[in-house]
């Protein structure tokens, strides 16, 4: 698929639905991520929320070589598709917990990042930041604004807080696919890239490191980490451009 799609309503109100479904599975395991806990539990309690309400794992078993769970768990210097594993986590530690499902053959994605327990200073701010650029990112979206502002306006904001944002990953178009058209990045430059547009549905994801904006994929050919192994915070929506702006589907 290399064109960008346009969501009809009647997809979209499916997609609102997957979306509650995900945002409510994301709270779940929130909840359940405290220190002790294994990534690899919260992973089976995923798969079990996600059966329960009917829908299923739009990770599992993606991409080549295919990934093995429902669910990313990336800890303090791992950034995004880390897969569950017997990793105990922490008191101190962040987590960042990302996922996404089919529900009436349509597919939303969401990531949150929370701390572990009583967090340092650095992590609290790390969180809030990247919290907050989501937010900025959100408010850039509605017809006529192009990709470039989005990035740009996440770009100022972080790097003003003296973090960075990463350059290899991005946002996405999604609904049909786990990965559509266009590709969002979190830095650009403000009237660049593609023109928003009404029925586009877009998985706005920053991702910010305390360090450099380099980084490295394991040998498992999924896990990413940060290559200075500084902190990285990542925190996702599934949204949907609206006449006037847009609507957070995942909440």
């Amino acid at each position: 698929m290399s064109t960008i799609t346009i969501k009809t309503p009647e997809e979209i109100k499916k997609l609102r639905e997957g979306g509650k479904i995900l945002a409510k599975v994301l709270r779940e395991l929130e909840g359940a991520a405290r220190p002790g806990v294994k990534t690899h539990e919260l992973e089976d309690l995923a798969q079990k929320l996600i059966k329960e309400a009917g829908a299923k794992p739009s990770f599992l078993g993606y991409g080549e070589p295919p990934y093995s769970a429902a669910l990313c768990t990336s800890v303090n210097e791992e950034v995004v598709h880390c897969i569950p594993s017997n990793r105990e986590i922490k008191e101190g530690d962040l987590i960042g917990l990302d996922c996404g499902i089919w529900y009436k053959e349509l597919c939303t994605d969401m990531a949150v990042t929370i701390p572990i327990g009583k967090v340092s200073a650095e992590v609290k701010k790390l969180i809030k930041v990247t919290r907050k650029a989501l937010d900025i990112a959100i408010n850039q979206i509605k017809p006529g604004n192009t990709i470039g502002d989005l990035g740009s306006a996440v770009q100022k904001y972080v790097e003003k807080n003296n973090f960075s944002v990463i350059r290899k990953l991005v946002g996405h178009g999604v609904g049909y696919q786990v990965h559509e058209p266009p590709r969002i990045p979190n830095f650009g430059e403000p009237g660049e890239g593609e023109i928003l547009k009404e029925g586009m549905v877009l998985a706005i994801e920053p991702m910010v490191n305390v360090g450099s904006h380099d980084i490295e994929v394991r040998d498992n050919k999924w896990d990413i980490v940060t290559k200075d192994k500084s902190l990285s915070a990542h925190f996702e929506y599934t949204v949907v451009v609206t006449k006037n702006g847009c609507e957070i589907l995942t909440k």
